[in-house]
């Protein structure tokens, strides 16, 4: 596994090859203060407005960046995290130029302490078994998740976000054969993350989130380039052109807008 204080040539390498990369440090704690601050003025809403979910073991919200879900302020400040120098120069180096941004999510510890977590890749809630394992060969949707706070981090399957599950991996992923999506994966490896780490990992890869240490973190959800994405975004959750003009680096922004016009 590939840590890195930053950005350097091995990364895309490293990214391409495992389907996962760390940057350790990217944020300081100054520089997480106000995120964190307006993501857990967020997440107390949420729970009060998902309370039913929340209890039923909810471990991740979404849309932060919605129209009406943050103050117009916070909002802009949410937008100017994500689009900061730090972050986009990651992305540039990842993806690239035409990188697009989808959505955001947070992710936290369930109400149940003795919740198991389970294996899964983002796309088998939407996808067939057939269209999940073409998915490993087209273009990629990509987590960039920023820890909060210190937290046990996830696990993942090194290298699945190109190969097809192995029968057991498949078998544990979807409980067949009396399997449980909760055992434990041979080659697995666990990626703990300390506050202002941020972990890049791809959706369609094997992962899991550790539970423990009352977690907290952002992810911000990245798309290449791709007509496949544009029923997966929404200009709902995009700044406004007035706020396109206060931000440093507006291009997944921008390359949102143009996917969903195309």
């Amino acid at each position: 596994m590939l840590e890195l204080n930053f950005v350097s040539s091995c990364v895309i390498n490293d990214f391409n090859t495992n389907g996962f990369v760390v940057v350790k440090a990217a944020f300081n704690e100054a520089e997480l203060a106000s995120v964190k601050d307006i993501a857990l003025q967020f997440h107390e809403s949420w729970k009060l407005k998902n309370k039913s979910i929340y209890e039923q073991g909810a471990v991740n919200s979404a849309y932060l960046t919605k129209e009406g879900a943050l103050t117009e302020p916070a909002r802009l400040a949410m937008f100017q995290f994500i689009s900061s120098n730090t972050v986009s120069d990651i992305i540039l180096k990842l993806i690239g130029p035409t990188a697009t941004f989808v959505n955001t999510q947070l992710f936290f510890d369930p109400r149940n302490p003795n919740q198991s977590n389970y294996w899964h890749r983002d796309p088998q809630y939407h996808l067939s078994l057939g269209e999940q394992k073409s998915a490993l060969l087209g273009p990629q949707v990509v987590h960039f998740r920023v820890a909060l706070k210190d937290e046990p981090g996830i696990e993942l399957v090194p290298q699945t976000h190109k190969r097809w599950d192995t029968d057991e991996e498949l078998t544990i992923r979807l409980e067949q054969h009396g399997r449980k999506n909760h055992e434990k994966i041979d080659g697995a490896l666990q990626v703990g993350l300390s506050a202002g780490d941020i972990l890049i990992f791809c959706a369609n890869m094997i992962h899991r989130g550790i539970y423990g240490l009352d977690r907290f973190a952002l992810d911000i959800l990245l798309c290449e380039s791709d007509p496949i994405f544009k029923g997966y975004i929404t200009d709902g959750v995009l700044p406004s052109e007035c706020m396109m003009q206060k931000l440093v680096n507006p291009f997944i922004f921008s390359n949102a807008y143009q996917c969903i016009l195309e």
